[in-house]
């Protein structure tokens, strides 16, 4: 092949990988199911996840995913109880679990790995739940108040509390 050729199938090789690039950061990583699944939490709990698309920039699929995410967090660091609190104030709360973005290890691994790192881990592995939606890893801090605020009001100030303990 001559250095034309090659230069020439360099260049392809790189426009595909770019062109793929590109499509896997608009529709995020995320197959069809969990797009499914983010949908389907989009419209059981509207008022949630649109605030929170408004406020992060975000489509509904990837607010429900970032909210799913956050309350994750919240359920791996709060007595059973407390979360059926916070649950009990955001209608579709199971679905909004559902539309986050799976881990790469096993879900009990990451619970275990946030409880003992604390703040840092479960809020890093929330920034890394908000990656894989196609979100800046830096939309974790916006978004904890829209939730801390959503639970208050619908909840109460206790409720809104236990969430915001859970998210610091």
């Amino acid at each position: 092949m001559t250095d034309r050729g090659c230069v020439g199938v360099a260049c392809v090789a790189v426009l595909a990988m770019s062109f793929a690039g590109g499509l896997a950061a608009r529709s995020g990583p995320q197959s069809g199911a969990a797009t499914q699944s983010a949908s389907k939490a989009a419209q059981a709990s509207p008022e949630l996840v649109g605030a929170l698309s408004k406020e992060i920039g975000a489509t509904p699929e990837q607010a429900a995913g970032a909210a799913g995410a956050l309350f994750g967090v919240a359920k791996s660091r709060l007595k059973a109880n407390e979360f059926s609190q916070v649950a009990n104030a955001v209608p579709g709360m199971d679905s909004l679990l559902n539309a986050a973005p799976k881990s790469g290890g096993d879900s009990v691994g990451l619970a275990s790995l946030s409880k003992m790192a604390g703040s840092a881990g479960g809020l890093a592995s929330a920034a890394s739940a908000f990656s894989k939606l196609g979100l800046s890893p830096d939309l974790v801090a916006k978004s904890v108040p829209v939730l801390t605020s959503f639970v208050t009001k619908s909840g109460g100030a206790n409720v809104g509390a236990l969430l915001a303990g859970a998210l610091k």
